[in-house]
């Protein structure tokens, strides 16, 4: 119990060790409380200097040695309070610099950011951005390049996707490359005039740009492209192949 709440406190494990040797040791040379808390000297000389800065330990110089001895323990609550009062001040100190920390990542956020991920784990993630993302825009709605290669394994990942994508009322439209796919509600779908089948499944959603594919190992992988300005080029080629199917 005792260790668990300094280490709450802040203080390590050595610094804990240490500052228990100063409470049952009393007054004593570094030494001897490098010796009870084995800790080599000089960690201990560190970790003194430390707990003296904080006000749990002080020292008295006799003769050719110092004495180390810890302050009363109630001075930890005299510490609480200081760190208290010096949270403050680092919150507004906080609160003058964020409008400069919001420009500068305001300013990063309208540069292009790839992310990557792989697994059933990083797939999910990615569908349920789609869903979170698109339920924010006005519109609320997406477009899909569907394939028959990945498509069993998105179902896999989020069996009532489907189900979730319509209670949060999301509309998609569809281009399928290659045969099957159903109708669930909300949404469209077309396909392509040919027989090929496409290796990779792809979704233009919310400004964002998502490119599943799968491994020799059978295992979704794939790209998040957040992007504005690409996400506007491909919903308008899809948009103008839409027309045209």
């Amino acid at each position: 119990m005792i260790e668990t709440t300094l280490k709450k406190f802040g203080l390590s494990d050595k610094e804990t060790k240490i500052y228990l040797s100063l409470l049952k040791l009393g007054s004593s040379p570094i030494r001897q409380i490098a010796t009870n808390s084995e800790i080599n000297r000089t960690t201990t000389h560190e970790i003194l200097a430390k707990l003296i800065d904080i006000g749990l330990a002080n020292f008295v110089d006799k003769t050719k040695h110092r004495y180390y001895a810890a302050e009363p323990p109630e001075n930890i609550l005299h510490a609480i309070k200081i760190k208290e009062q010096k949270l403050r001040g680092i919150e507004e100190d906080v609160r003058e610099i964020l409008p400069e920390l919001k420009s500068l990542y305001e300013k990063s956020e309208s540069k292009p950011k790839a992310k990557y991920f792989e697994g059933d784990t990083g797939l999910r993630g990615v569908l349920e951005d789609v869903l979170s993302s698109v339920e924010k825009t006005q519109e609320k709605r997406y477009f899909v390049y569907s394939s028959i290669l990945i498509r069993d394994i998105l179902h896999r990942v989020f069996p009532n996707w489907n189900e979730e994508r319509i209670n949060r009322k999301i509309s998609v439209q569809t281009i399928s490359i290659g045969k099957g796919g159903e109708l669930h509600g909300l949404d469209q779908r077309k396909w392509l005039p040919n027989n090929e089948t496409a290796p990779t499944y792809t979704i233009i959603y919310a400004g964002k740009i998502a490119h599943i594919s799968i491994n020799s190992n059978k295992e979704p992988i794939g790209m998040v492209l957040a992007d504005k300005n690409t996400y506007k080029t491909q919903a308008i080629i899809f948009k103008s192949l839409w027309s045209k199917l």
